[in-house]
């Protein structure tokens, strides 16, 4: 949209252009909701873990969340966690199950080295796409289906 504004008898004009644009939000997770969902649900949903595509390896933009994650389990010390990763239906099933499970492998992985956590309170698993919370027609859905899950043992 232009706006366009003469004042001064038309000798001064002031314009002004808006382009329209979608809104980017990023939500990192926090231990009390992470915390809230778990113990109302027994689950809950992490999208601040970032991949490479393709990739099992966690990116640095990840940090936030997998701090949260750890403040979580140790405000929870008898809590112990199945980490569990999602893709979308883009490519093979086989390949999917496999790029997931090395997705939750790194996750796991971080926590326990960089993060203090007792391996033997974290389990990884992969379930590829087999359990999508949206659908695969379109870029929006595929992305909430990429995601990591923390469920309680």
């Amino acid at each position: 949209w232009i706006y366009v504004y003469a004042h001064c008898d038309g000798g001064c004009y002031e314009l002004t252009i808006v382009e329209k644009k979608s809104m980017t939000q990023e939500v990192v997770a926090d231990a009390k909701s992470l915390a809230r969902d778990i113990s109302s649900t027994g689950h809950a949903s992490v999208y601040g873990i970032h991949f490479d595509f393709n990739k099992a390896n966690v990116k640095p933009e990840s940090e936030p969340t997998l701090k949260e994650i750890a403040k979580l389990l140790k405000q929870n010390p008898k809590l112990n966690l199945y980490v569990v990763g999602h893709t979308d239906s883009v490519g093979k099933i086989a390949y999917n199950m496999k790029l997931s499970r090395a997705r939750a492998e790194a996750v796991v992985k971080l926590l326990v080295t960089k993060y203090g956590v007792a391996q033997n309170r974290l389990d990884p698993y992969g379930v590829g796409p087999l359990t999508p919370v949206s659908s695969n027609e379109t870029e929006e859905g595929r992305a909430l289906n990429r995601r990591v899950e923390l469920v309680k043992e």
